[in-house]
């Protein structure tokens, strides 16, 4: 077994404090990697806390993984010590099933394995995530990492980018398109980057009039209140695609309005009450909407080349594992750009 130094929650009351655990030893197609950066996502804080239910203690969360490869098992064909690798959302998952034979493990039947608050596929090994100073996981859900790239800005590439990057390219965006981006935040702030370089004319949609000089900078062509019902008619049957990554609660039918024909309503955030549909304004246009979560691992792999080719990295604030208690905080007043990442470093 492998000693490993951590942060767990040990409830959904208590702040995340210092926890030693063991990996497992390395199985013929394992990869041992040590961890430089760990991203801290939104979803680390809800089942730190058990806002979704289901929560398992203790709880080592973070799920986006950059680091160095220093062990592979017997079998491991895709990496060598040395390497720079990382780790997303998942680490398993049925490896039988329509999805997972496509390489689109996130859809597996069974479902997946979730990098942490979960249990491995033995049933009764608790998986822990990226909160620690090293991990072992199956090469098949190991990517590699360009190291001309910021290491601490790749890390939320892992989520936050995979999640937005899919539903971009499964609708086809190209030199041209018109694509919108709602909501400013982790998911948004790469939805911009990513449509940018994909070619698009990309229009940031924000409630916040504070945002647009931040969304020019990250490359957006347009600003536009979406509270502003003058300037949003005007976009009416405009935008081949629009992204959603509000989370907060709201009705889909101001951006349905904005879609042209066959546009595509792309549906990232996750509100927490089910939101309202006008049947009248999805039928108009034949538009539709379509929902994503992240990506398999050739999609996976595929982000990351093509971020290296661009030099797409998330916009981070570096921190260390000790203030990890006081980022949650700053998370819930959105008190961030965009990101959080852990320095890996403050706890060895």
């Amino acid at each position: 077994m492998i000693p490993v130094k951590a942060y767990a929650a040990q409830s959904a009351a208590s702040p995340l404090t210092p926890f030693d655990f063991e990996r497992r030893d390395l199985r013929e197609q394992d990869v041992l990697i040590e961890i430089l950066f760990s991203g801290v996502c939104h979803s680390d804080l809800h089942q730190a806390r058990n806002e979704w239910g289901g929560s398992m203690y203790p709880m080592v969360p973070g799920h986006e993984i950059v680091g160095k490869v220093i062990g592979v098992g017997s079998g491991v064909t895709k990496f060598t010590a040395g390497q720079t690798a990382g780790i997303g959302v998942m680490i398993d998952s049925c490896r039988e099933c329509k999805p997972c034979k496509k390489y689109m493990e996130q859809y597996c039947a069974e479902g997946m394995t979730g990098t942490y608050n979960g249990y491995e596929r033995d049933k009764k090994t608790i998986a822990q995530g990226g909160y620690s100073t090293q991990i072992v996981c199956d090469e098949r859900w190991v990517y590699h990492v360009s190291d001309s790239l910021d290491l601490a800005g790749v890390a939320p590439l892992l989520c936050a980018g995979i999640t937005t990057y899919s539903p971009l390219k499964y609708a086809h965006v190209q030199p041209g398109d018109k694509v919108a981006v709602a909501g400013l935040g982790g998911l948004g702030h790469m939805a911009v980057k990513f449509a940018v370089a994909m070619g698009a004319e990309v229009t940031m949609l924000s409630t916040s009039p504070s945002k647009e000089q931040d969304a020019r900078k990250l490359g957006a062509h347009h600003f536009v209140l979406s509270s502003d019902t003058e300037a949003m008619k005007k976009l009416e049957s405009h935008f081949d695609v629009v992204l959603d990554a509000v989370s907060g609660n709201h009705d889909y039918e101001i951006y349905l309005k904005l879609l042209d024909l066959n546009g595509k309503l792309l549906v990232v955030g996750l509100p927490s009450d089910q939101p309202k549909v006008n049947t009248f304004e999805l039928i108009k246009n034949r538009r539709c909407i379509i929902g994503s979560m992240i990506g398999g691992t050739d999609e996976t792999q595929e982000m990351l080349d093509f971020c290296a080719e661009k030099n797409i990295v998330a916009d981070v604030e570096v921190i260390p594992m000790q203030y990890i208690n006081e980022a949650y905080e700053r998370m819930l007043k959105n008190d961030v750009k965009y990101r959080f990442v852990i320095d890996m470093a403050s706890l060895k």
